[in-house]
């Protein structure tokens, strides 16, 4: 059963972490982003399965942690929180004008997530570049259009996020996910 499984995707610097940190110290189990960390591991081993060389590689590597973070969740009691989900990785391609493998959408269409998927739409106050996150405003919020592309298509309901201080955001979430 997938009920208990939830994801919160959307654009860079849209305050997802900050929100799914937030949900943690409350208590509710969260499944970590792939990109940040597969840029940090990359960086440090001098790999190139990276954003800005080999996007692909990227992409791939990001498809695989998606899927051990999913199997490593359902095994878990009550609701899991997930820093992006697999669709993303599709969203991610489209976004780069690559193509999408067929296991890729063999993976959503087969490890399916709670039906109502939380996304964090653009949002310039809180917007911030760093060491990770390199894309622009225009290209988070192109992010954040790929990503309403790839769940809806795959028949998820996207429900958007206010943009509201943290806690309002981690209480909004709490009462969906019950």
């Amino acid at each position: 059963m997938t009920d208990n499984l939830h994801v919160i995707t959307g654009g860079p610097g849209s305050g997802k972490t900050s929100l799914i940190d937030t949900l943690s110290a409350e208590g509710v189990r969260h499944m970590p982003e792939a990109g940040r960390a597969i840029i940090q591991d990359q960086v440090d081993i001098g790999g190139t399965a990276l954003p800005w060389a080999d996007r692909e590689a990227f992409a791939m590597l990001m498809l695989a942690w998606e899927m051990r973070s999913y199997r490593e969740a359902l095994n878990a009691s009550g609701p899991v929180i997930f820093d992006r989900g697999i669709p993303d990785v599709i969203g991610y391609l489209r976004l780069c004008g690559l193509p999408v493998p067929a296991t890729a959408l063999r993976a959503a269409e087969q490890r399916r997530y709670a039906s109502r998927v939380f996304i964090a739409p653009p949002w310039t106050a809180i917007f911030e570049q760093d060491a990770e996150r390199k894309q622009t405003l225009a290209e988070a919020e192109a992010t954040y259009h790929a990503m309403v592309g790839a769940y809806s298509g795959l028949g998820y309901e996207l429900v958007e996020l206010p943009l509201a201080p943290v806690m309002e955001r981690a209480r909004f979430v709490r009462e969906q996910i019950g």
